[in-house]
């Protein structure tokens, strides 16, 4: 996504985007480089619901403050998230998961790409949504979470789309429903959780931020030319077919989904248990 996003706003700007990755802490080493750097336009950051918001809850001495240390640029993409089941297990339908947990209390478990992830966290809103008991297995990312399923060693999964894509489409899991509020174009049959659970909805999403401070001026040339790229049939096209949907938007759009998310990962997080490392 920051290649084909970078390679666009290049193109716009005559600039080459340089795109260096720091992986470690769920997003958060990439997002306190940025935080720590010039207000000056040339160092952003593709920063996620965890970078910006379930990681300030999850660790004991945060770095940042996802908020007052950056500039909200932009809104980029929604990255779904699908429940999925093994094909041996008797289910089809969110209502008939509903019925089954309460039939069999704690019997089912599901799993997630790691503990406080937005897959965790989507398992813990349906379980504080309906009352029903799972038990949550975390793995070290999404791919060994789905080889378990695959292998039938636990019967639910939360994750990406783009994991668990090819094989619900080779029918070796089935989706149940997505967790967001609404359907994924690229799976229209697939329902969300909220259209059986009321008031359900979570999602994982990218954004473009700068450090504080960044010039007005600055950040509307960096929005533009960001909607401008996510308007692109081509971009959308790159985006459906890794699990993904265009967000797009203004500044304070961005702004506003920081602070609802922070007060909802926070609620979920210390509802679920999960104390700070």
């Amino acid at each position: 996504l920051a290649r084909a996003l970078g390679d666009r706003i290049g193109q716009a700007f005559g600039q080459a985007v340089i795109v260096d990755n720091r992986a470690g802490a769920g997003g958060t080493l990439g997002a306190d480089n940025v935080a720590k750097s010039p207000a000056d336009g040339y160092s952003l950051v593709l920063g996620t619901d965890a970078s910006h918001a379930t990681n300030l809850y999850l660790t004991k001495r945060f770095p940042y403050d996802p908020v007052k240390n950056f500039t909200p640029v932009a809104p980029v993409a929604v990255n779904h998230i699908v429940l999925v089941v093994h094909p041996s297990l008797p289910i089809k339908t969110v209502s008939e998961l509903i019925a089954y947990a309460k039939a069999h209390p704690q019997a089912l478990s599901f799993g997630s790409s790691g503990n406080g992830s937005a897959h965790h966290l989507a398992g813990e809103l349906l379980i504080e949504k309906t009352g029903i008991r799972m038990v949550h297995v975390p793995y070290k990312g999404g791919g060994p979470a789905m080889t378990d399923l695959l292998g039938n060693s636990i019967p639910l999964l939360f994750a990406s789309l783009a994991t668990a894509k090819p094989y619900i489409d080779s029918g070796k899991v089935r989706a149940l429903a997505v967790v967001e509020d609404k359907r994924f174009p690229g799976l229209p049959n697939v329902s969300t959780i909220g259209e059986t659970v009321p008031g359900y909805a979570i999602s994982s999403w990218f954004a473009i931020f700068g450090p504080a401070g960044l010039p007005q001026a600055v950040v509307a040339k960096l929005n533009a030319e960001i909607n401008k790229a996510l308007a692109q049939p081509a971009l959308r096209e790159i985006l459906e077919r890794s699990g993904m949907s265009a967000m797009g938007g203004k500044p304070s759009d961005l702004t506003t989904l920081v602070k609802s998310e922070l007060a909802e990962r926070e609620k979920l997080v210390k509802g679920a248990g999960i104390e700070p490392e």
